[in-house]
C-alpha cells in the first residue's frame, strides 16, 4: 500500500513539475503567449522563432532541468520492481512519464503545452543513459539525411521502444511499458507536424 502511494506522489509530482511549461512562462514574461505565434507550439523551437535565442536557452534549461528533478523525486522515493536479474526503479518511471505528460499537458495552462522532446530526452537519459545515447545518435542520423527533427524524434522513441525489450538492458515489464507510454505520446504530438511537413506546410527542423 506504501509502495502505491509513493508511486502516485512520483507521478503526480513529476506531471505538477512537468506543467512548468517553460516557453509558456518565459513567453508571459516577454510579453506573448508562445502557444499564439510561430507554430502554436508550447515548445523551444516555437520559442526560439518568435522570441530569439536568449528566451530559447531559457527554455532549454528549463524543459532539461524539470525532467532531471522529477526523476530524482522518483529515485529519491525508491519503489523498485524485481523479475529475476531484472531491476527498475518505478517510482522514477513513473516521474519521468509524469513529467513530459505534464509538458505535453500542463495543468496551469489549459492543458496545451509543448512536445515533450526536451523533457523526454532528459528523463530517458535518467532512466538509461546507455539506451538514451544510441537513440540521441539515431535521431542525429535521422535529421541528418532527411531534415525532418519530427520524423528523428519519432524514430528515436520507437527504437527506445523497441531495444528496451533485448534482455541485456535487464529491464522489467514495467519499463517496457513506460518505454511503450513514450513512445506513443510522441507519436500522438508529432504526427501533426510531419503532415504539415509532408504537405508543405510547416518549415523542417521543428521539434
Amino acid at each position: 500500500m506504501i509502495d502505491i502511494l509513493k508511486l502516485f506522489v512520483a507521478l503526480a509530482t513529476g506531471y505538477l513539475l512537468g506543467s512548468l511549461n517553460t516557453a509558456v512562462i518565459v513567453g508571459k514574461i516577454y510579453g506573448k503567449d508562445i502557444r499564439s505565434h510561430g507554430s502554436n507550439s508550447g515548445g523551444l523551437t516555437n520559442t526560439l522563432r518568435v522570441l530569439g535565442k536568449s528566451a530559447a536557452v531559457f527554455v532549454l534549461a528549463g524543459d532539461i532541468l524539470k525532467g532531471i528533478i522529477a526523476c530524482y523525486i522518483g529515485l529519491f522515493l525508491g519503489v523498485y520492481f524485481y523479475s529475476g536479474e531484472a531491476k527498475d526503479c518505478v517510482s522514477l518511471l513513473a516521474a519521468g512519464a509524469g513529467a513530459v505528460i505534464g509538458h505535453n499537458w500542463p495543468l496551469y495552462f489549459g492543458f496545451k503545452g509543448g512536445k515533450g522532446a526536451l523533457t523526454a530526452v532528459a528523463v530517458l537519459f535518467m532512466v538509461n543513459w546507455v539506451m538514451a545515447l544510441v537513440c540521441l545518435v539515431f535521431f542525429v542520423i535521422i535529421v541528418a539525411l532527411t531534415r525532418y527533427v519530427s520524423l528523428g524524434t519519432i524514430c528515436a522513441t520507437l527504437l527506445f521502444a523497441a531495444i528496451s525489450f533485448i534482455p541485456v538492458f535487464g529491464n522489467t515489464f514495467y519499463f517496457y511499458l513506460f518505454a511503450c507510454l513514450m513512445s506513443v505520446m510522441t507519436i500522438f504530438r508529432h504526427t501533426g507536424n510531419i503532415k504539415r511537413l509532408l504537405l508543405g506546410k510547416e518549415s523542417k527542423l521543428i521539434l
